[in-house]
């Protein structure tokens, strides 16, 4: 597999990321197709035992959230620009700190963003504190599966 195509599939796995904290934006699926895409092109045992991991981190994670309550952040008072942030800063905190840098990456992201929208530490951890209730372990499963799924096929590129 050339570099362009390496390039092109990391960026498929990037959008899937995002799509776990973007409304309406499936990221397991993404990050599935872009391994999938990956190991049909590169066709090695190392490429389908990516896959196959790849598939039962993502099911179990379905398997997960299907039992986890249900989201509600409207009644949260989570802005979109917020939780895109906040997905950001648990994207960033993967990969300073590998897997286990997402969860207080994700929280720090809404936080700073609460912060500077209402302006002193009392509302803005309250609102945070509210936001993850609101939230549950929901998306942050999503998003530690997807992470792991995009960190192992990581590995074993650099592997391979």
């Amino acid at each position: 597999m050339g570099t362009w195509q390496l390039l092109l599939v990391g960026l498929v796995m990037l959008l899937g990321l995002f799509g776990v904290v973007t409304p309406g934006l499936p990221g397991p699926p993404i990050v599935w197709a872009g391994v999938l895409w990956w190991s049909m092109t590169d066709r090695s045992a190392l490429a389908w035992a990516v896959l196959a991991g790849a598939t039962m981190v993502l099911l179990l994670e379905q398997a997960v959230s299907w039992l986890l309550p249900p989201r509600r952040l409207r009644g949260a008072g989570i802005t979109r620009r917020a939780f895109l942030v906040a997905g950001a800063a648990g994207t960033a905190g993967f990969f300073v700190l590998p897997v286990l840098g997402a969860i207080p990456g994700f929280i720090g992201g809404l936080y700073g963003v609460e912060r500077r929208r209402l302006g002193g530490h009392g509302a803005a951890w309250a609102s945070t504190r509210n936001v993850m209730r609101a939230l549950g372990t929901s998306v942050l499963v999503e998003l530690f599966a997807c992470l792991l799924v995009v960190g192992g096929w990581i590995g074993a590129v650099a592997w391979g």
